[in-house]
């Protein structure tokens, strides 16, 4: 029983927050810019400068898959790529100030979102939220089994399949979940 209500529990608050992010993720300064692209700057903006390779294992994917986001992110002024002055055969990526912009713009409409989302809520809501996403927050990062990579033989799903799950967590017309 008490498993039934965990299971229950975990559905629901899985769907709210492919919901959230959803919705979150709407909110950007670059309306044809991919979620990975944005990431990537997003890193770069606060982590400082990288290698492709070091960006790669950030972001859980093969380098000639990130080399193809840090090339249309060059294209468009975004970042920049530069050579090691220690080790040529290095090539250090960074952010520049265009990517910089976008990156507090986009964090600035999703604040902005969420404030007036925030600000349709009582007090004691409003409460109960920033103390439910300091919890996610602290068991995220202190349970090193969320962190971890899946195990080989369960690979991460692809992006179809994760646009799938998003979506089976949207009500249906009805107001029941998929």
């Amino acid at each position: 029983m008490a498993n039934d209500s965990l299971s229950s529990d975990a559905s629901e608050i899985r769907a709210a927050t492919f919901r959230l992010s959803r919705r979150m993720r709407q909110q950007r300064a670059v309306a044809d810019m991919t979620d990975g692209q944005f990431a990537v700057l997003a890193h770069l903006s606060s982590l400082g400068s990288h290698t492709l390779s070091a960006l790669a294992e950030r972001e859980g994917i093969t380098a000639p898959s990130m080399n193809r986001t840090v090339n249309a992110l060059e294209e468009r002024g975004f970042l920049t790529r530069t050579e090691d002055a220690a080790d040529r055969r290095r090539v250090v990526i960074a952010i520049t100030d265009a990517g910089r912009a976008v990156v507090k713009e986009t964090t600035r409409r999703r604040d902005e979102w969420l404030g007036r989302v925030l600000a349709d809520l009582s007090p004691e809501d409003r409460a109960v939220v920033r103390r439910a996403a300091e919890i996610i927050l602290r068991e995220v990062e202190r349970d090193p089994r969320l962190t971890a990579d899946p195990p080989p033989e369960q690979p991460a799903p692809s992006e179809p399949a994760a646009q799938a799950e998003t979506a089976a967590a949207e009500p249906a017309q009805d107001g029941s979940r998929a």
